[in-house]
């Protein structure tokens, strides 16, 4: 139950995440005066709708998105339409061009500024991951400096769970090794971090007792350690018994694992994050045309890549399994990643995405400079007709991309959690 309520709630996240970005778009044209006379919730059919001035307003059966109707986008659609004398001059194409960047780019700056104020409300008042906490765990690994609980933790355990009388006993804490020991060698074979722990361990029989040596507080300490029997199942299905001693990476208890850090320096964190998440969005941009061979192979029963695009089922799938675990944190962060990579993709300057739209806007004003600089007519508008044919390749390989996401997310879908 709770995962598919995280699920409808993340994708009713998204379907309001796109339906302010249009918000976007029709506040600033109308604060600019320019003449819009619908917008829509959906597509499809109309459920409900009601009339306010000029524009309409409603919501329509396919909750998939929504749309704005901006009078005169193109001198195209100006022709199209049956305009009074007082509403020619108000369509989209007649305004200043800084008017019409503003309107275009506020979609994409609708997006910045949701995932602005949820990052700001993360970092501010619950908390984010604490450097000092992600590096301790490192050095941890680096040195091979050890956790050890009483009990061995059922897989499903939070970070919280107290050991019962119904769970196993660890065989290192039996055997005398405590939180933070370093473990120097395994059966006279020398460790020296995690990766030679586990490499030391692996060789080890299950149920056979090992000798143990590790140091605490700067003495070595002999031990004697049974290693129990654990079950791996491996991505193909394969499942192998292997030993284990019952140990994990050292988390210091006096380092919080998340730190807030209030509204006032929170703006400057957020931004820090901002700058950091953007960058991350431009590398993943980057690296879409490389990811569709990894998607075509998941689809046909090839390992899924986490790092593999996802559309908007993948992504509430993945936002049901974080609610589904409580991990609420998790949950607007990723409702924050989205956001922000939504923003950026839309200025990208590809019709008939905003960017493309910004593109020729700005390629017709610095058109009309050069000429006027050299004494020559001002060319005028684009005409988006001879445009249509690049526009429709875009489309097809837009849609094509996201059939190919969705496909994947449905049949071999991401999971954060085995």
């Amino acid at each position: 139950m709770a995962y598919t309520t995280g699920v409808i709630f993340f994708a009713l996240a998204l379907l309001i995440s796109v339906s302010l970005h249009e918000f976007g778009h029709l506040l600033t044209a109308k604060a600019f005066k320019i003449k819009a006379t619908r917008y829509f919730v959906g597509f499809g059919p109309t459920i409900w709708s009601f009339q306010k001035g000029e524009t309409e307003y409603g919501l329509k059966g396919i909750p998939l998105g929504g749309f704005v109707k901006i009078v005169g986008m193109t001198p195209e659609d100006e022709e199209e339409e049956a305009l009074s004398e007082s509403d020619k001059k108000r369509v989209f194409w007649r305004k200043p061009l800084w008017q019409r960047t503003i309107v275009l780019a506020a979609g994409s700056i609708t997006h910045f500024i949701l995932a602005f104020v949820i990052l700001w409300t993360i970092v501010s008042f619950i908390g984010t991951p604490n450097p000092a906490a992600a590096q301790s765990y490192q050095e941890s690994q680096d040195t091979a400096t050890v956790g050890v609980s009483e009990c061995l933790y059922p897989a499903d355990a939070d970070a919280d769970y107290e050991c019962t009388a119904d769970d196993d006993s660890n065989p290192a804490y039996e055997a005398g090794m405590r939180d933070g020991d370093r473990i120097v060698s395994v059966g006279g074979e020398s460790v020296g971090d995690w990766d030679g722990l586990l490499t030391a361990v692996t060789a080890l029989e299950p149920e056979e007792p090992v000798d143990v040596v590790v140091e605490r507080d700067g003495a070595d300490v002999d031990l004697t350690v049974t290693p129990y029997t654990a079950k791996v199942e491996y991505a193909d299905g394969k499942t192998e018994e292997v030993a284990k001693l019952g140990v994990t990476p050292y988390e210091d208890p006096d380092i919080p694992e998340t730190v807030t850090s209030g509204p006032i320096q929170g703006i400057g964190d957020t931004a820090t994050y901002t700058g950091d998440m953007f960058k991350n969005t431009f590398i993943a941009l980057g690296q879409l045309p490389s990811k569709i061979p990894d998607l075509w192979n998941a689809i046909f029963g090839g390992e899924r890549g986490d790092d593999t695009p996802v559309s908007v089922v993948g992504a509430s799938r993945i936002g049901g399994e974080l609610a589904e675990r409580g991990l609420w944190v998790n949950f607007f962060m990723l409702l924050v990643v989205l956001n922000y990579f939504i923003g950026v993709f839309n200025l990208l300057p590809l019709l008939p995405l905003d960017g493309g739209h910004i593109a020729i806007a700005w390629f017709e004003k610095v058109r009309s400079w050069f000429a006027a600089k050299r004494g020559k007519p001002d060319p005028g508008r684009v005409d988006y007709y001879k445009l249509m044919p690049l526009t429709y390749v875009v489309l097809v390989v837009l849609g094509g991309f996201m059939l190919l996401t969705i496909t994947a997310d449905i049949v071999n879908p991401i999971r954060i959690f085995q």
